[in-house]
């Protein structure tokens, strides 16, 4: 028997419903109380038993934030979000929510739990890792309470801690320019002057194909995939959003960087006895294999500290990009649609810090244009700079 009723009280109904059972083993059941009449009770019972059949989820009484973050992960994430999204908020769950509020009735997580929580893991964590924690457990807690297990979303209550604006190098052009000189014999020097050239993604770069580089008519990069490596296995996928599918115009310079080091590359697979297509990767290993993308980005921190960058990632090449395009006059949605940003005002946040430093140039090529000022005192200085000559009869 999948439901029942029984009599509550006056006018009232309790509804039993068999859900299934939890991943403790044990049976779960719906109970939900009814007012009315007991054709008000069937009615509602039926809807309960009718969903059950449509695989929709049935509010559970017992169910546990464990137990709703696990079935959040494994049914509306896994299938709306990217792998490496899936990846980072099953971390989130597994090390931190679930051993610290998973024990917790779903109807029962109060607002002082999950603040309580974000204190204790501020002991230990930074305030935008908690912040993330915070994003993770309301994205879940609204699905929660779109499916009606809870009446409203109890994160919205709470204070969640304000991430600290991650700081970022930047580096000068003599900066650029030592990098590039201790890496000018290593394999990965085509990676390192391509990111900085051109501000592409990691990912981004080592998903290029000779396809989607147009060195000679459109002088441009076409982004039309990106690789990442999870669980050992690369993957290839689309660029996440529109913003991300976009084509990047391309210095001279790098234009004819790619079309030399095309000519090497070709000279090499024919040593190897294979023609170079088009769909080969731009960025590869000597057998044309993908890039793993730890190893580049351990072999630039090398690189980085040999020449005297301590601290400097592979990250920052595509911030040294955008700040030397903003230094050097470019607008601001230019740089925005080249990185790939979804609006110009994140661009203009993310790089406040050197649009504001640009402020006192931008006022004296303001000042050459403007005329001077003219007041009341102005006029009588003027008036005693301006001769006067005596009437003549």
């Amino acid at each position: 028997m999948r439901g029942s009723i029984r009599p509550k009280g006056k006018g009232s109904w309790q509804l039993q419903v068999y859900t299934g059972t939890g991943l403790d083993g044990k049976t779960r059941r719906h109970f939900e109380t009814v007012r009315g009449r007991k054709s008000d009770a069937q009615k509602r019972l039926s809807e309960l038993l009718v969903n059950l059949e449509k695989g929709v989820p049935v509010p559970v009484g017992r169910l546990t934030v464990a137990e709703h973050l696990h079935r959040w992960l494994n049914g509306y994430v896994k299938t709306n979000c990217s792998p490496r999204t899936l990846d980072g908020y099953q971390s989130i769950i597994e090390r931190h929510l679930v051993p610290s509020l998973g024990h917790i009735l779903l109807k029962q997580l109060h607002p002082q739990a999950i603040q309580a929580y974000y204190g204790q893991a501020c002991e230990r964590l930074s305030p935008r890792t908690v912040h993330h924690h915070h994003r993770v457990l309301s994205q879940s807690l609204k699905f929660a309470v779109r499916q009606g297990y809870l009446g409203r979303n109890p994160a919205e209550l709470v204070d969640a801690p304000s991430p600290r604006k991650k700081a970022f190098r930047s580096l000068t052009p003599s900066e650029v320019e030592a990098l590039f000189d201790t890496a000018k014999d290593s394999c990965y020097y085509p990676v390192f002057y391509t990111a900085v050239s051109s501000g592409l993604r990691q990912a981004e770069l080592l998903g290029l194909r000779w396809r989607d580089i147009d060195p000679d008519f459109m002088l441009s990069i076409s982004v039309s995939q990106v690789l990442y490596k999870r669980g050992g296995v690369y993957q290839f996928k689309e660029p996440k959003t529109a913003h991300s599918r976009r084509r990047v115009a391309m210095t001279p310079k790098l234009a004819l960087f790619l079309s030399d080091y095309r000519a090497e590359r070709e000279a090499l697979y024919q040593e190897l006895g294979q023609p170079l297509t088009l769909d080969d990767l731009v960025f590869a290993s000597v057998d044309g294999k993908p890039m793993d993308p730890g190893v580049l980005s351990h072999a630039f921190a090398r690189m980085a500290r040999k020449a005297g960058l301590e601290g400097v990632r592979f990250h920052d090449l595509r911030h040294t990009f955008a700040s030397l395009m903003l230094l050097r006059g470019a607008k601001p949605k230019v740089i925005s649609e080249a990185l790939g940003h979804s609006s110009v005002a994140f661009t203009m946040d993310v790089y406040s810090h050197i649009i504001s430093g640009m402020q006192e140039d931008a006022m004296a090529l303001l000042d050459e244009v403007l005329p001077p000022g003219v007041n009341g005192v102005s006029r009588k200085n003027n008036a005693k700079l301006t001769p006067t000559f005596p009437k003549t009869g």
